[in-house]
């Protein structure tokens, strides 16, 4: 039975942004974040980590470095993510793979039986807004992370705007 999903960013959205977050210990888990993955659990979404990793490319950490915070993220939320995507590219190699495209998400689709019509994506980000639109869902933008500084240069407007993603899912919650 498709369930939907909540297609949410991981720096600056789920955790602290660390620009090219490389170390387990440098990592720092909102506090708001399990509680409120738990609350999208009960309420039976799905929950899909999507994040460009161009520091991999980058050579600034290894694809292992990732998959050890992704653990850690992990752990730290109860075990409650459903999986993780994410791009390895730079923003100049077009692939089909990096938000904003289609290719995390179409990954998701095929992994997962996901109700599109009512999923949405959570980020701190324009590229998460866009990625939205590209596949026709809901859109929400936090305003930890890179928020503050993408609110003035949206191009398209999110369905929801708040401070975090605590607020954001109790709002979705509430609909």
């Amino acid at each position: 039975m498709a369930k939907p999903a909540i297609f949410v960013d991981r720096d600056g959205t789920l955790i602290e942004e660390v620009n090219f977050l490389s170390r387990v210990e440098d990592l720092i888990v909102f506090p708001f974040t399990p509680p409120s993955i738990k609350k999208l659990k009960e309420r039976g979404f799905y929950v899909v980590v999507l994040t460009n990793q161009s520091g991999i490319a980058r050579g600034k950490y290894t694809e292992a470095d990732m998959h050890a915070i992704h653990d850690a993220i992990q752990a730290a939320v109860g075990g409650l993510i459903d999986a993780f995507y994410f791009c390895p590219h730079l923003p100049s190699d077009g692939c089909h793979c990096r938000k904003p495209n289609l290719g995390m998400i179409e990954a998701a689709q095929g992994d997962l039986e996901i109700d599109m019509t009512h999923s949405w994506m959570i980020g701190d980000k324009n590229l998460d807004v866009w990625i939205a639109e590209n596949a026709g869902i809901k859109s929400a933008m936090v305003m930890t992370g890179y928020g503050p500084r993408h609110l003035g240069t949206l191009e398209r407007k999110p369905d929801i705007i708040d401070d975090d993603f605590g607020n954001v899912v109790a709002q979705i919650l509430l609909r």
